[in-house]
């Protein structure tokens, strides 16, 4: 039986080692004495300098053999400011006393989650309307990647997240995005096919059979020498879904991380005016332009569009000064052919299985 003797000094932990714990590493004897604590944390303070042993700097790697004195500066864990307030400014393009739409710009995260516990939307929505912190997830009924900008929708009451969470499993909220591909599509179409996590990397979404039904529809904007500007509207809200379905189309978004081609950007076939502006475009070129839904308290349909990210437009301004080239000099990822619309079917017998670029949050799944 242990006999560590903690004492609480503000923030610091007090504990002396016992005699049964001998022999240990300090790492696993402070566990077994601290196991609300990880072993990692643990060792990330001992790294740190927030853990001594008998007044001393250590390593995690030092025995002990009991009766030693340690000092631990116990560090809040950084999940405990998810759900806290934080003064951070929001573009609100609309507000009434049911619901909120947000302009999100690139490089904010939604929601909390491992790695980004603070300076999120959730953050900011819970400083600017107190309220929401009685309605779950703070009247977060979908998502946008980090990295994606645009029009986003927050529920101000329970209610009205009730309803627009059933508009968005009923797919009847309209979304409508911009996107800057790789290639050249020459006509618009129809995407089709199911996602679901990628089997060789869990962080990752993928065409696969055993995914969630997806569909996106496209349209040519505007078509330049190895790009093409995209009009974008989802049926359904599937994790990274317009990023996976280009990556499908063999035409991924320029500036994906994840889903594009890294060393086949075409550098010789670009301007040093275009190289540079790709150069210093450092996220997926996505941007929610449009969103429509029944108002929760009116029954009436409402509809707000704003204009295109500031980085995006300086990225299209270089494109345009591009020469369109000749339909044999084109660029192509692969000797493929862009697939057809015909080609994007899936048999309707298949069985489709779980997971949510926008993450519709499920009604059923919240009341669980």
């Amino acid at each position: 039986m242990t006999d560590a003797t903690p004492q609480s000094l503000s923030n610091s932990l007090t504990l002396t080692v016992p005699h049964d714990l001998g022999g240990l590493r300090l790492d696993v004897a402070l566990q077994r004495l601290l196991p609300e604590h990880s072993r990692s944390r643990l060792q990330a303070w001992i790294k740190d300098g927030l853990v001594t042993l008998d007044g001393k700097a250590t390593t995690a790697k030092t025995k002990v053999w009991g009766g030693e004195r340690v000092l631990v500066e116990v560090q809040a864990r950084p999940e405990q400011h998810a759900f806290k307030a934080q003064d951070i400014p929001l573009n609100i393009v609309y507000e009434d006393d049911h619901i909120l739409v947000i302009n999100k710009p690139a490089g904010m995260v939604v929601h909390p989650a491992a790695g980004n516990w603070e300076g999120t939307l959730l953050n900011a929505l819970l400083f600017h309307a107190p309220q929401l912190h009685d309605v779950p997830r703070a009247g977060i009924v979908h998502r946008l990647d980090k990295d994606t900008s645009g029009l986003l929708v927050v529920a101000k009451t329970l209610n009205a997240q009730t309803h627009l969470v059933r508009q968005l499993q009923a797919r009847t909220v309209k979304r409508e995005y911009r996107a800057i591909v790789w290639g050249q599509l020459w006509r618009n179409g129809t995407v089709d096919q199911p996602i679901g996590r990628d089997p060789r990397s869990r962080t990752k979404m993928a065409i696969n059979r055993m995914g969630k039904p997806a569909v996106t529809r496209y349209e040519v904007l505007e078509r330049f020498s190895v790009q093409t500007y995209l009009r974008c509207n989802l049926e359904t809200g599937r994790t990274h879904q317009i990023r996976v379905h280009m990556q499908f189309l063999k035409a991924p978004l320029v500036g994906d991380p994840v889903y594009g081609y890294r060393g086949i950007v075409p550098i010789r076939a670009m301007t040093q005016t275009l190289r540079d502006a790709v150069s210093n475009f450092h996220r997926q070129a996505l941007h929610a332009i449009k969103l429509g839904l029944i108002h929760p308290d009116t029954n009436e349909f409402v509809e707000w569009q704003i204009e295109l990210a500031d980085d995006m437009k300086t990225l299209l301004e270089a494109m345009r000064h591009e020469d369109v080239k000749d339909e044999e000099d084109l660029f192509e990822f692969s000797t493929e052919p862009y697939l057809a619309d015909e080609d994007y079917e899936y048999d309707e017998d298949d069985e489709f299985y779980d997971l949510e670029d926008d993450d519709d949050l499920d009604l059923e799944q919240e009341e669980e």
